[in-house]
């Protein structure tokens, strides 16, 4: 396989190859089709998360297909369409996995920084941070769904807007209709300026592997 890992903080990318690997007890490996490219990678490429271990693939919005399963895992199945995102696994025993809370687990791993994410041919993951993507969903388009697309998606849950409803700009922030997503120059703005399109169209910051 090939990977672009980074070796040390503030390192240059480099272009290996590897032994394709076999996934463990619970875990998949994934042939990855694409992977967005996300600022947060920066985090591995300066060296600016705790305890981070190099060398690291970075890379958390990924697209593929299941290649193959470990010991355990039954929910999924070899050539079925998945997506990765930041959320790399949890523990399940912890009080915040007892309450449903799994983002807030105390022993939750995150995709490219815990362990190797997608800036490769094939990665792989806990079953238990996997997403099933529709087989008609370009890769180029889902990849960005798994990180840009679920922070939109999760700020809209809960921000009390109505479908149909459109921003007017700063000074009717008060009434209802004024709710939309925070404007910034990025995946996350372009997720959010297009509710209403079924988002399908690609990240200008989308790579294929």
């Amino acid at each position: 396989m090939k990977a672009a890992q980074i070796s040390k903080a503030g390192g240059d990318w480099e272009l290996v190859e590897r032994d394709i690997p076999e996934p463990g007890p619970g875990q998949v490996r994934v042939k990855v089709e694409a992977c967005g490219i996300c600022h947060s990678d920066t985090l591995v490429k300066e060296g600016l998360w705790p305890g981070l271990q190099y060398p690291r693939v970075p890379g958390h919005e990924i697209a593929g297909r299941v290649d193959a399963v470990g010991d355990d895992v039954t929910s999924w199945a070899v050539g079925q369409r998945v997506g990765v995102g930041w959320h790399g696994g949890h523990c399940f025993v912890c009080e915040q996995c007892r309450r449903g809370d799994f983002a807030m687990c105390v022993n939750r791993k995150v995709t490219g920084i815990d362990f190797d994410g997608g800036y490769a041919t094939h990665v792989i993951v806990p079953a238990a941070a996997l997403a099933a993507i529709p087989d008609d969903l370009p890769a180029e388009e889902a990849g960005p769904f798994m990180c840009a697309g679920v922070t939109v998606f999760n700020a809209l849950r809960n921000s009390g807007a109505r479908a149909g409803e459109r921003g007017r700009g700063a000074r009717h922030r008060r009434t209802r209709a004024s709710r939309c997503p925070v404007r910034a120059p990025d995946g996350i703005q372009h997720r959010g300026d297009q509710p209403g399109q079924g988002q399908r169209r690609a990240s200008a910051t989308t790579r294929r592997a």
